[in-house]
C-alpha cells in the first residue's frame, strides 16, 4: 500500500538507535531507550517546503502520529513536528 501525505504532512521511518554505546557495550533490550528522534523521509505533503524523499530528519521526541502499513511502522510529522534536516 501507498501513503501519500496531505498538506504539510511528511511520512518518516523512524531510524533504529544505536545498541552500542561509544565506549563499545552493547545495551541489552530492557535497558530504557528514548524515543527515537531521527527518520528517513518517506512521503512529502504538496505544501511541504524544504523536505524531499530520502532526506533525513531531526523531529520532536513526542511529535506525529504512529501508524502501521503493511507491518512496517511509520511516523506522519506536520511541519511544526520537523526541527531539522539532518546531513
Amino acid at each position: 500500500m501507498k501513503i501519500k501525505p496531505l498538506g504539510e504532512r511528511i511520512v518518516v521511518k523512524t531510524l533504529k538507535q544505536k545498541e552500542k554505546t561509544e565506549g563499545g557495550i552493547y545495551l541489552p533490550e530492557t535497558a530504557s531507550k528514548d524515543k527515537p528522534q531521527k527518520g528517513k523521509v518517506i512521503a512529502v505533503g504538496p505544501d511541504f517546503k524544504g523536505v524531499k524523499k530520502g532526506d533525513t530528519v531531526i523531529f520532536a521526541k513526542y511529535g506525529g502520529t504512529e501508524v502501521e502499513i503493511d507491518n512496517e511502522e511509520y511516523l506522519v510529522l506536520g511541519i511544526d513536528d520537523v526541527l531539522a534536516i539532518a546531513e
